[in-house]
């Protein structure tokens, strides 16, 4: 019910979702009458609710007041009995974020050791391949505790989904040197150092922002405030690009020939820098799968936003991201004695800088 368009383009995604695999089944929750005309499709389950969460709406609005929304019923639908059991194994939304936000963290609640979820999606890198990004807006003011949880939840995530034993993840900055950025950060990269030598990460370094689309690690971790301002500006960028390829037609005959030529390549590059193509991010630290769809998606993307949530479905990641935590948990110091640990590398670099 959510998004910009609701069902007009929710139902026409589901039904291609449907379609492309077999062995997935859907729950569409809403409005019956928005639904009807879904009644009846094979492996599909309509469950009606009395509310809709508006894009504009108060998040008081929606954790108080509209108990019955297709939002809040969706998101209880992921969460386990007390045999650890859920009725469905993923929700996918393209509604209000901070609403599916706050209803999924008082809904489901944190992962032992998580202390804030955080969104998770995928860039295009020059390797013909995808760097993971988190965080990209739920957290604007993080710790470094809270770092070293993105960077725990993100390599659970890439392990599961893409299969890579032991992904490498980088750390945001203004620079590579370690001396470089804010508190937080240097505090977060001391951590992660730690984490490595331990085992439990495959720590890279220090990466700048070029480094997400260059494939320089699998990772990158951020605050959300940074994260969600990179990624809104590549989404400028990738819709200035495909603007730019358009208006090369309309030139004159020279440009529109040179253009019919290079028109394999632009098309094949303008494809891989659609965003709609990386639609679906994921609320990690949940106990619950959740995947956030953009709210202006149009079926397409968000048919990719099922297809994210139905692989991370069937490879486990919850469990991945609850096994991975706690391995390094174990052999990271906690909360309470990352201080000494932060402080004893201060102690060095300010004796080494001597």
């Amino acid at each position: 019910m959510g998004g910009d368009h609701g069902p007009a383009v929710t139902l026409p995604a589901c039904k291609a979702f449907l379609a492309a695999h077999p062995q997935a089944e859907l729950m569409l929750v809403g409005r019956a009458k928005a639904l009807a005309a879904a009644a009846g499709w094979p492996r599909c389950t309509i469950v009606e609710a009395s509310e809709v969460v508006e894009m504009h709406d108060p998040l008081e609005v929606s954790l108080r007041r509209k108990k019955d929304s297709s939002m809040r019923i969706a998101i209880g639908l992921v969460k386990p009995d007390a045999t650890g059991t859920a009725i469905a194994q993923a929700c996918v939304s393209a509604g209000n974020t901070g609403a599916l936000m706050a209803l999924s963290r008082y809904v489901l609640k944190t992962l032992e050791g998580i202390d804030r979820p955080a969104i998770a999606s995928v860039m295009p890198n020059e390797r013909d391949g995808y760097t993971t990004v988190l965080d990209l807006g739920a957290n604007v003011d993080c710790t470094a505790d809270h770092l070293l949880q993105f960077a725990v939840m993100g390599s659970a995530l890439v392990s599961a989904v893409e299969g890579k034993a032991n992904p490498s993840v980088g750390l945001l900055n203004i620079g590579e040197e370690a001396i470089k950025g804010s508190e937080a950060v240097r505090d977060a990269a001391t951590l992660l150092r730690a984490a490595a030598a331990s085992g439990q990460l495959n720590f890279h370094g220090n990466v700048e922002g070029n480094d997400i689309f260059k494939g320089t690690t699998d990772i990158v971790v951020c605050d959300g405030f940074v994260g969600n301002v990179m990624l809104k500006s590549a989404e400028g960028l990738a819709s200035m690009l495909s603007s730019f390829i358009k208006q090369e037609f309309k030139r004159n005959v020279l440009t529109k020939m040179a253009a019919i030529v290079a028109l394999p390549v632009l098309n094949h590059f303008k494809a891989r820098v659609d965003y709609r193509r990386y639609n679906g991010a994921a609320l990690l630290g949940l106990r619950g799968l959740v995947f956030k769809s953009h709210g202006s998606a149009d079926a397409f993307a968000f048919e990719q936003a099922l297809n994210r949530a139905y692989d991370a479905a069937r490879n486990g990641l919850l469990a991945r991201v609850h096994d991975k935590i706690l391995g390094a948990l174990a052999a990271i110091p906690p909360t309470e004695a990352t201080a000494a640990l932060i402080n004893a590398s201060q102690a060095a670099d300010t004796t080494l800088s001597a």
